[in-house]
């Protein structure tokens, strides 16, 4: 049984079943960790909700991704036991699903669901990089009593031992600004270094990439004229095209793309724009994806 009244952009079951699709869908609908404002557990829902309303036909890459077909997987659970069961079930199902040779996409629900799936991923590939846009560093080592919440999802990517990409950052701590002076394996371009220099910026974050890469999209980093609907929003976030100028050269680099998530939606009643901005910016992702893996043909 669908845990939603679509499929991820209400395409049929000829192309929504398991066996039939390349890109599938884990819904992790968690806040368990939010520090302003709660509601990123409705996120996944809201944004295949959005789905459903999108046209099929990327009118960029000049196809129609589902015809590769967009399982969506029941949620992960929520348990009282804490955020690091919850991250050890998405971690089991991302196996599960690169495993059977399928692409993983995660939607939420607060940022630390990203530490899962880099855990399944970097046992998988060892020179694993993440990159990741953010207007937050999410640096700190614990907060709020627990190195699990989604400010800490940046350092336990450091400390996984993969190399870190940031983004759009435009908020950080003193703790996180010393982490950062000494850190070798994190590289951060900030909002107004974007701003000031969009071109130099993603030459800059496109040869920072190697190997192995996991895109992972913290919504904040739009700014909150066109994303208001997030936990803790910044002003002077990226807009629409700045994000998708960047993502268009990350996907057509010479690196690997093995996954990538989109979080921290979280819905506000009777604005639909930001939910369809998130599933959008989905599909559009897999339209290059599938791209890419033609070119290679």
């Amino acid at each position: 049984m669908k845990p939603y009244s679509v499929s991820f952009g209400g395409i049929p079951d000829k192309y929504s079943s398991w066996k039939s699709s390349a890109f599938v869908v884990l819904p992790f609908p968690i806040d368990l960790t939010a520090t302003y404002v709660s509601g990123t557990r409705n996120g996944p829902r809201a944004m295949i909700e959005a789905s459903g309303h999108m046209e099929l036909f990327d009118e960029e890459n000049k196809i129609e991704p589902y015809r590769a077909g967009i399982f969506v997987s029941t949620e992960i659970p929520v348990l009282t036991t804490g955020p690091l069961a919850m991250l050890k079930e998405l971690e089991k199902r991302v196996k599960a699903v690169t495993r059977a040779g399928k692409f993983p996409i995660v939607v939420g629900g607060e940022h630390s669901g990203t530490c899962g799936a880099v855990s399944a991923l970097k046992k998988k590939y060892e020179d694993l990089t993440v990159l990741q846009f953010d207007a937050h560093a999410d640096l700190r080592d614990t907060y709020l009593g627990t190195p699990w919440n989604h400010a800490c999802v940046g350092r336990r990517i450091v400390d996984s031992g993969a190399k870190l990409v940031q983004v759009g950052v435009r908020s950080i701590s003193e703790e996180e600004d010393r982490f950062l002076r000494r850190a070798e394996t994190v590289k951060s371009f900030y909002a107004s270094e974007v701003r000031d220099n969009l071109a130099d910026v993603t030459r800059g974050i496109v040869s920072s990439l190697t190997g192995n890469v996991y895109i992972s999209i913290d919504l904040d980093v739009f700014d909150p004229g066109i994303m208001p609907a997030v936990g803790t929003p910044e002003p002077g976030g990226l807009d629409w095209f700045e994000v998708i100028d960047i993502l268009r050269d990350v996907m057509r680099a010479d690196c690997n793309i093995v996954g990538f998530d989109i979080m921290e939606l979280s819905p506000l009643p009777g604005i639909v724009a930001p939910d369809f901005l998130a599933a959008k910016l989905c599909y559009r992702m897999m339209g290059w994806i599938l791209a890419k893996r033609e070119e290679k043909k």
